[in-house]
């Protein structure tokens, strides 16, 4: 078996819970933020929507560097709507999906490097920054995005069991 085709069962379910998170976003509400440090609720949004496209983008490249002053990356310009949040959503979980579908075993395996400004941060094959990086990345701002939800009192849905809102899966 591929290790991709191994991956892909994780990619879906993980996707599809995090797009169900999404679906809950409050247009209203997109300036609001629980503290000064904190991404606003468009901000995390608009993150957790264009994390995937990353995913896909270590599967086409060597490297990515995060100083958009020194290196490539140029973040895209964030959805105002939260239909367009789960538009940009559905369309970087394509983007993975289809990268990691048609991706080798020696491809996946592959050194992938992050920098910032030229500096190293890590050196890792690309299906560890794919599970590490990318997925648990999204899992982890789900998870803080679910604390919006219950902060703003907008029901949580359920994820990886019954959730305090909704005790059927």
């Amino acid at each position: 078996m591929k290790l991709s085709s191994a991956m892909l069962p994780e990619l879906d379910q993980e996707m599809a819970k995090t797009r169900t998170t999404l679906e809950r976003a409050p247009g209203e509400k997109f300036s609001w933020k629980p503290h000064e440090k904190s991404f606003t609720f468009m901000e995390l949004a608009n993150h957790l929507a264009r994390l995937p496209g990353w995913g896909a983008a270590t599967l086409k490249t060597e490297s990515m560097d995060l100083d958009p002053e020194k290196g490539e990356f140029v973040p895209p310009p964030p959805s105002e709507t939260p239909e367009g949040v789960l538009a940009a959503f559905d369309q970087s979980v394509t983007e993975l999906r289809s990268a990691l579908e048609g991706a080798t075993d020696e491809e996946l395996m592959k050194p992938w490097t992050l920098l910032y400004g030229g500096k190293e941060l890590f050196t890792m094959p690309r299906l560890a920054v794919i599970r590490g990086m990318i997925l648990n990345h999204i899992v982890h701002h789900r998870g803080q995005f679910t604390l919006y939800l219950r902060l703003n009192d907008i029901p949580v849905p359920a994820l990886y069991g019954p959730s305090a809102d909704e005790g059927e899966m």
